[in-house]
């Protein structure tokens, strides 16, 4: 335990003056790693995560199959067409291109786009209205936000009792939005175009868990619910759903687009962040300020050390720091101002022995990392500490 009374002496006394703030010259990401679980639009997500200096590591935690040949789009079909509903409800460009082109296989492309042009057509976002007009259809009304929400509020607001609506599925389930309809009064029909299915390559998929629980990514992203549940149903395989839970529960911050994406992590108990538009570009705006929020700051021998999840940040200057040296950070900054015994760090230290000397050596290296030796002193035939400034000092002393 520190003693505030002892000061090392070998080490000068600080001068525990501020510098000068510097600018930040990095991402509000950098330093921090994002997983990210999407199997759509991953690629996007990626580079505006990138863009703003986080690593990312991938892993689409499924994949999506058409249902060209599925006998349960084929029946949907033929029951639209031989029952022509009042509403149809188109949610992806993607999705909407594929029932066309399946109906087209089955000899019923023109008589489907026939159907469709007599009924009240909503599109989700542009996307969608899109893969409409291409198909020479029309859509009568297209929410600005991408919102299904706004959809829902539409078609209540309008009276849906007694009709008849066609709801084209993205490949998860729409509970709260089905229920809501037919609570008032409307007969819905699900248009399942594509579904989703675990990868067929596990091996990235069992690289971000391994990552997650080893507390190696700062946060995962889901941009829907299957993915949602197809990676906790893959970490119950390996007999690690538990330790995900934990990870997600406490360390890692799980980001979540919107709402419906969320339900199967808190289902499990796992708090999620979300922004209030449900899009990619407000999703990654939400960790810009979540994750360095969240990222501890401490007074240094008259520094701002800021701790990022593979960097350090000291004055506004990003210090990339290896796996080693971040393990022994984050063990000084546990107790900052109070002194870790070699033996405490060592066991820090991912695969380092019985050795103490690795304790030195990882030592030196986080010291030449940082830039500025000073931050960590050695306290004799004790261990180090954080040279916390004298005010900061005493208030982790006393507490």
């Amino acid at each position: 335990m520190y003693d505030p009374q002892q000061e090392p002496q070998q080490e000068p006394q600080q001068d525990s003056r501020r510098e000068p703030q510097q600018e930040p010259q990095h991402g509000p990401l950098a330093g921090f790693t994002v997983g990210v679980t999407a199997a759509r639009r991953a690629d996007e997500l990626g580079a505006l995560l990138q863009r703003r200096g986080a690593g990312v590591l991938h892993a689409p935690a499924l994949r999506i199959v058409p249902l060209a040949d599925d006998g349960e789009l084929l029946a949907a079909t033929k029951e639209l067409i031989d029952h022509v509903p009042d509403v149809v409800v188109a949610t992806t460009a993607i999705g909407f291109r594929g029932w066309l082109a399946a109906a087209d296989g089955w000899g019923f492309g023109e008589t489907l786009l026939e159907r469709l042009r007599g009924v009240q057509l909503l599109a989700r976002g542009p996307k969608v209205k899109g893969a409409v007009r291409a198909a020479g259809l029309t859509e009568e009304w297209s929410p600005s936000s991408e919102s299904m929400a706004e959809v829902l509020e539409r078609l209540l607001g309008e009276g849906v009792e007694g009709r008849r609506i066609a709801l084209q599925l993205h490949g998860e389930p729409l509970p709260g939005f089905v229920e809501a309809l037919r609570a008032g009064g409307a007969d819905v029909v699900g248009v399942p175009v594509y579904r989703w299915l675990p990868p067929e390559d596990l091996a990235p998929v069992d690289r971000l868990l391994d990552q997650t629980v080893a507390r190696g990514v700062d946060a995962l992203t889901f941009t829907s619910a299957p993915a949602a549940a197809s990676l906790l149903a893959r970490a119950e395989e390996r007999g690690m759903g538990g330790e995900l839970v934990d990870a997600l529960s406490h360390d890692v911050v799980a980001a979540c687009v919107g709402p419906v994406t969320a339900v199967p992590l808190q289902a499990r108990g796992v708090g999620t962040v979300q922004p209030e538009r449900f899009r990619l570009g407000p999703l990654v705006q939400l960790l810009c300020t979540e994750l360095p929020s969240r990222a501890r700051t401490l007074p240094v021998a008259g520094h701002t050390v800021q701790i990022r999840g593979n960097a350090v940040v000291v004055d506004g200057a990003l210090r990339p720091v290896p796996p080693a040296g971040m393990a022994l950070l984050r063990a000084l900054a546990r107790r900052p101002g109070w002194v870790v015994a070699r033996a405490e760090l060592l066991r820090a230290l991912p695969g380092a022995g019985r050795d103490e000397h690795a304790v030195e050596t990882a030592m030196a290296r986080l010291r030449t990392a940082l830039g500025v030796p000073k931050l960590i002193q050695t306290v004799v035939k004790r261990g180090y500490r954080l040279s916390l400034d004298p005010a900061a000092d005493a208030k982790y002393a006393d507490g």
